[in-house]
């Protein structure tokens, strides 16, 4: 007897909940065009990648003076832009914890 995972990191993703996925991602990429990437003359300790948006990067000095941070369990956040705001806000833990 199979006993069916309770663990949604473990569950089987079907072709249809895939395809879902990459729908939703692609209508978030889609609406989340900006120039907030951190440039190439950007020492490394002052880029930091967006929790909400992964492979996006913004300078922090950039972030802090576009308002772009948020705190939470006493860590600083830094966002790429204005879209990520209110995803971060609604669930900061979930976004804490990528």
């Amino acid at each position: 007897m199979t006993v069916p995972h309770t663990d949604p990191a473990r569950a089987r993703v079907t072709p249809a909940r895939a395809r879902a996925i990459q729908i939703r991602k692609d209508l978030l990429m889609s609406d989340h065009q900006h120039s907030h990437h951190a440039g190439p003359d950007t020492a490394a300790e002052d880029i930091a990648n967006c929790p909400v948006m992964p492979g996006s990067t913004i300078a922090k000095a950039e972030a802090e003076e576009d308002g772009l941070v948020r705190d939470h369990d006493g860590t600083r956040y830094y966002l790429c832009c204005a879209e990520c705001l209110p995803m971060f806000d609604a669930d900061p833990a979930r976004y804490a914890n990528a």
